[in-house]
Formats: C-alpha cells, structure tokens, sequence
C-alpha cells in the first residue's frame, strides 16, 4: 500500500462534505484542533512526573 495520491485525497474529502455538510465542517475542524491541543499539553505535564518517576527508580 502506498500514500494517497491526489485522486484518493479528493475523493476521501468529497465523502466528508456529504456526510457532514459545508458548515459543519469548520465546527468539526475545531473541535479536532482543540482535542489536539488539550492532548498536547496533558502529555506535557504528564512527561515530567514520568521522568521524576523513572530517576527516583534508577537510584535505588
């Protein structure tokens, strides 16, 4: 299996407009945008504690 091509790329964002309809689109883009973001930043607090975590193992 190789990468999309343009062709399959079009194809896959026709099937979203259909489904979702043009406005809700940008509401959807949104919503994945600020799931990404909290993600982000709860895998960024989340680092620390594991790397804290993993020293005090190591001393013992």
């Amino acid at each position: 299996m190789g990468s999309l091509g343009t062709g399959e790329i079009l194809v896959i964002v026709l099937i979203i407009v259909v489904l979702f309809g043009a406005k809700k689109i940008p509401e959807l883009m949104r919503g994945l945008g600020s799931g990404i973001k909290e993600f982000k930043k709860a895998a960024s607090i989340e680092e620390p504690e594991a790397k804290k975590e993993s020293d005090s193992n190591s001393s013992k």
